[in-house]
């Protein structure tokens, strides 16, 4: 009986052949935020419009959340955040019809930034579990029919910005960086049991918001994880530190790109730039202007505007009140060495090497939160403001540097296919560009509710999830 039963199933296969759902058992399944790196993963035509008549194929209302969609085979997974209620939720990719939606055991939401949500991490899929983090809480891993594999609580963490990092796969591995004002760590779980495989801390590394990324090195698959001040590079095994590069901004948002064997850095932060620095006066001077009691701590109170005082609440790390002098010295080293600039980085060695694998720089119109794009030889970003610079990825000449429609924040990353950029801004308004050195705009669409996720390419499809709805465009036959 054994027997014929494998057999029918072979047979079954066989006469369904791409109606069976194989991602179980397919490698190429694997989905996590800027996984795909930006980039449609084959040749597909993709719409030039994004337009309700003539290209839209389904259309979804959902609750707000900034997380990227997670689009597989069959399913989209993403997060939301509603009435205080943060949920992964499953959707049926041909119709967006939503399938089930599993709410996160949350006491108490986190803060978080005015521009922000606590449903900003994007869930990762390995081809059998969904998994999906919330700073409030931490880690669930959920089965294709919603049902709780395991859960991690790991949140919340000391950040009133809360936790936007994202979750990525490999080697049987879930991984998440948090970055924050205390207690930064790096974390492997075991994806099928949730059980911690290794740790690291990240001693000396303030708040930052990257996902990060795998470096397929020639020694091995490394795990990269941008952060304040430096990109680090570690073993994904053990999580052993191989190899950092220095000169990164104070606060790292965007995922770096990959291409012709380069990595392409863009990290900028408020007070970074050249001319226009943020500084901390020396202790002394700062405590005698205004240690007013005499305690040998400067208090909130004691502060006058400034940028001590706005970011009072992340240089007081052990939240007494007031900043003693190895608090102050501690934030003022960050903004001394934060460098906000474009890098492309091809790694040699161990330990630092920033000074021989730096191989070009650039300092103007760097993104704060887009990550980069590579595509076809070109590197673009886009900087707050819709300032969208090319460079020739090579040797880092820029190609054209101009303002788009889309002149909002851009939280979203851009993504291409087809010799098509697809951009969208915090106002709503994505603009689709002509891929090439001197790029040219093709359409301009505003959705009337902000783009904070990332648009998502797939199978000739392009996915674009706004405030309060998730869109679905194709190039209709």
């Amino acid at each position: 009986m054994e027997i014929e039963k494998n057999l029918l199933v072979v047979l079954v296969v066989l006469v369904l052949g791409s109606d069976v759902n194989l991602e179980a058992s397919d490698s190429e399944a694997i989905r996590y935020f800027r996984s795909d790196r930006g980039l449609a993963k084959k040749e597909q035509v993709l719409p030039d419009r994004l337009d309700d008549s003539e290209t839209l194929v389904w259309k979804q209302s959902l609750p707000s959340g900034h997380s990227t969609p997670c689009v597989t085979d069959n399913y989209i997974f993403l997060t939301t955040f509603d009435d205080e209620l943060l949920s992964t939720v499953s959707l049926d990719r041909k119709t967006g019809r939503v399938l089930w939606r599993r709410n996160a055991p949350v006491k108490d939401v986190e803060q978080y930034h005015n521009a922000g949500s606590p449903a900003a991490a994007s869930p990762a899929f390995d081809g059998q579990r969904v998994f999906s983090f919330f700073g409030s809480y931490g880690v669930l891993c959920y089965d294709l029919e919603g049902s709780l594999l395991w859960s991690r609580p790991l949140g919340p963490f000391q950040d009133e910005f809360g936790a936007a990092s994202s979750p990525i796969l490999a080697g049987g591995l879930v991984i998440l960086n948090e970055d924050h004002d205390v207690d930064s760590f790096l974390i492997a779980l075991d994806a099928e049991t949730g059980e911690t495989v290794w740790k690291v801390s990240r001693d000396g590394f303030t708040r930052s918001y990257a996902t990060p990324l795998i470096w397929p090195a020639k020694s091995g698959d490394q795990l990269l994880v941008p952060g304040a001040l430096q990109l680090a590079a570690y073993d994904l095994k053990e999580g052993k530190k191989l190899w950092w590069v220095n000169g990164l901004a104070r606060i790292v948002n965007p995922v770096p790109a990959i291409g012709e064997g380069k990595l392409f850095v863009a990290t900028w932060t408020q007070g970074g730039d050249q001319g226009s620095r943020i500084a901390m006066e020396p202790w002394n001077q700062a405590a005698i202007q205004w240690d007013k009691n005499l305690d040998t701590k400067i208090a909130r109170d004691e502060l006058p505007e400034g940028p001590v005082l706005t970011r009072f609440f992340r240089i007081d790390l052990n939240q007494d009140g007031a900043i003693d002098q190895k608090e102050w010295e501690s934030h003022a080293r960050v903004f001394e060495l934060a460098d906000n600039a474009v890098l492309a980085i091809e790694p040699h060695g161990r330990g630092d090497v920033t000074k021989q694998s730096v191989v070009w720089k650039y300092d103007r119109g760097v993104p704060y939160v887009a990550s980069p794009l590579y595509y076809r030889g070109i590197l673009y970003v886009v900087k707050d403001g819709g300032i969208v610079t090319s460079f020739q990825a090579s040797g880092g000449k820029v190609l054209k540097q101009a303002r788009i429609p889309g002149r909002g924040e851009y939280y979203s990353s851009p993504v291409a296919g087809d010799g098509k950029i697809f951009l969208g801004d915090r106002r709503g308004v994505l603009t689709v560009l002509k891929a090439q050195g001197q790029w040219e705009v093709l359409h301009v669409r505003d959705f009337e509710s902000p783009i904070l996720a990332t648009p998502v390419i797939e199978d000739g499809q392009i996915y674009v999830r706004t405030e309060e709805a998730i869109y679905c465009f194709e190039v209709k036959k």
